[in-house]
Formats: C-alpha cells, sequence, structure tokens
C-alpha cells in the first residue's frame, strides 16, 4: 500500500439506544501516524445501509438535538414500506439520505481541520444493529 494512502477499519460499539458517537479523537489518532505530518484528505465512511457521519458540534446538547431532529423528522412509525425488524425501522434505511455514511475532512501538517466546536461523529437510529464499522482513509 502506498504511503500516500492508509486506511484502517475501527469497530464501535452503539447498543440498543439511538446514539450520536464522536470519532474525533479515533480519528485524530488515526492521522498521527497515517498522516505523518502531511496535508490531506481524511475520508470517514460507514458501510451501513442505516447509519450516518456527520460533522457537528458536541457536549453542549447539539448530539441530542440532533437525535431529536431525526425524530421528528423520520418518526418511527408504520408509514414506511420496508417493514422488517422493530416498528419503525424504515426511517433507518432513509437515514443515510439525511446523514449521509461518508465524510471527506481537510488535513494540514497532519491534524484534522475542523472548526472550534465542530466534531466527526457517527449517527446511528438503528436500535437492531448494536456493533458497527467505520472505515478511515487518508490520503496525502
Amino acid at each position: 500500500m502506498s504511503e500516500r494512502f492508509r486506511t484502517q477499519e475501527i469497530q464501535v460499539r452503539t447498543g440498543d439506544q439511538e446514539v450520536v458517537v464522536d470519532l474525533t479523537g479515533t480519528c485524530e489518532a488515526f492521522l498521527a501516524d497515517a498522516a505523518s505530518g502531511r496535508d490531506g484528505l481524511l475520508n470517514v465512511f460507514v458501510p451501513h445501509a442505516t447509519a450516518g457521519i456527520a460533522v457537528i458540534e458536541t457536549g453542549a446538547g447539539s448530539d441530542d438535538d440532533l437525535l431529536a431532529a431525526l425524530r421528528d423528522l423520520l418518526p418511527a412509525d408504520d408509514r414506511w414500506r420496508h417493514r422488517h425488524g422493530p416498528r419503525g425501522h424504515g426511517r433507518d434505511h432513509v437515514l443515510p439520505a439525511v446523514v449521509p455514511p461518508h465524510a471527506t475532512l481537510p488535513v494540514l501538517r497532519g491534524r484534522l481541520e475542523l472548526g472550534t466546536w465542530q466534531s466527526v461523529v457517527l449517527v446511528d437510529t438503528n436500535v437492531a444493529n448494536h456493533d458497527r464499522k467505520v472505515r478511515l482513509s487518508f490520503l496525502g
């Protein structure tokens, strides 16, 4: 594999509740080794049909606000045609159209270039899938 491209898959346990999981520290740890002080791009990708990646503020209620907004926008009720799994699970399959399964972020001098309050998060509303994979890929 080229030194210009590095990739790693991580496991994230999301449990049986809707969650926003902060991945920023994990991304920074990956870049410390993978980027070696170089500029480039970090791609964060979740290979699941019912989860997404977002860049938001965390710890000040925004993560709970995001989940509340998703509940309003995509209610867990019987309106969905996709009907396997728990009640309202069809909404989980629509989630990636609202919160995409990827984000590509700038890396400068080997460090993630985020705004002051920005964090990289995994968004998971699927209470039936407790384990997620996330692929981190650096190109630089």
